[in-house]
Formats: structure tokens, C-alpha cells, sequence
């Protein structure tokens, strides 16, 4: 693992429990819907970045879809545990995926991706789409500009951020094979993101 990584896998562990109980400062229901709107009864759904669990995995199991999740934090995944004994949780690392193709039929994964360095982006959202079935879904956060670095003081700990702008991040998901179906800037919780939900 390298230092980038590890300072992110650090830093959740240490904030985890105050991250978690400020969650639901991001308003990501209207989008939830949206994707759920597409799916099967039973469907089963990767989570990138799951955190506690709370409030996406929450919403996916509370609609009757398989839910699995996986974070780099240890302590995130304790709490997802706890919180939703129904799904599946596992401690690794996004940039080390090791699920079989066409396991899922929908990936979704807000606020972790611009974690991993932005270079690896690309290669992520491939590995993703590999992950899903035929016409699966892919439902995701990501940077709305380009930037790159560390800040001290996230809920406490060291946290560190890589990602590109709008138009780039749009290009990125379909080189990585995606037709798109929707993006926005989201502007809640007083932060801007780009929401963007597209198929294989």
C-alpha cells in the first residue's frame, strides 16, 4: 500500500464515527431513486467507498437489492456491520478489486473515488465496468474541478483528494466503456460533486 493510500485508510479509521454521524449532510436520495428506478427486484449492488453503510447501503437493502460493500477503513467497515447486518461488507482497497466479472448490476460509489490518485481513475472505471453485467448501471461521485492534494483537518484527520474537472471526469466514464445516462453538479452539503449515473 502505497503512502497516499494508507494516509486515507489512517485517516477514516481515525474519523470514522464522527464522518459517519455527518453523513447525511449530502442530499443523494433524488439520485438513489433514480437508479433504483432502473433495477430488478433482487438485484445486487457493489458499493465502492461504503463507509458505514449509512445512508446509500441503508436505501439499496431497504428496497430488497443484494447489497455488497467495501471500504480501505477497517473502523468503516465495523459500522456497516453493525448498522446492516443484511448486506456484505469488506475491508479493501478500490484500487485492489478482486470480484469476478459480471457479478453485479449496479456499482455505486460516492464521495471515495477521487481518494485514489487521479492517474488510476480511468483504470478504476474500466475494472468497474467489468464488474457488470450486461446493461448494468454505474451511479458515482466525482470531482467537479481539478485539484490535487492533502488537508489536515478532515473531522479531525489527514485526509488526501486527486481528481480532474467536469468535462474531463465526463470523458473519463466513456472512455471506460460507458454510455452516459445523466450528470449534475450536486451542490449540497455545501460542496460541489458531479453526480453522474450511466450503463455498459
Amino acid at each position: 500500500m502505497d503512502d497516499k493510500r494508507r494516509l486515507v485508510k489512517e485517516g477514516y479509521n481515525q474519523c470514522a464515527k464522527d464522518y459517519a454521524s455527518k453523513r447525511d449532510l449530502f442530499k443523494n436520495q433524488k439520485y438513489l431513486e433514480d437508479l433504483a428506478s432502473e433495477l430488478s427486484t433482487g438485484a445486487s449492488v457493489l458499493d465502492i467507498g461504503c463507509g458505514s453503510g449509512i445512508p446509500i447501503d441503508k436505501f439499496f437493502l431497504s428496497k430488497g437489492f443484494k447489497v455488497t460493500g467495501i471500504d480501505i477503513s477497517d473502523e468503516m467497515i465495523k459500522l456497516a456491520r453493525k448498522n446492516l447486518p443484511d448486506g456484505d461488507f469488506f475491508v479493501k482497497d478500490m484500487t485492489e478489486i478482486d470480484f469476478p466479472e459480471n457479478s453485479f448490476d449496479a456499482v455505486v460509489s460516492f464521495y471515495a473515488i477521487f481518494h485514489i490518485p487521479r492517474e488510476g481513475h480511468l483504470s478504476l472505471l474500466e475494472k468497474i465496468r467489468s464488474l457488470l453485467r450486461e446493461n448494468g448501471y454505474l451511479l458515482i461521485t466525482m470531482g467537479s474541478s481539478d485539484w490535487e492534494g492533502t488537508e489536515d483537518n478532515f473531522h479531525g484527520a489527514k485526509m488526501f483528494w486527486s481528481h480532474y474537472d467536469k468535462d474531463k471526469n465526463i470523458r473519463l466514464v466513456k472512455r471506460a466503456g460507458f454510455r452516459i445516462l445523466s450528470w449534475v453538479i450536486d451542490t449540497s452539503g455545501g460542496e460541489r460533486h458531479l453526480v453522474v449515473l450511466a450503463k455498459k
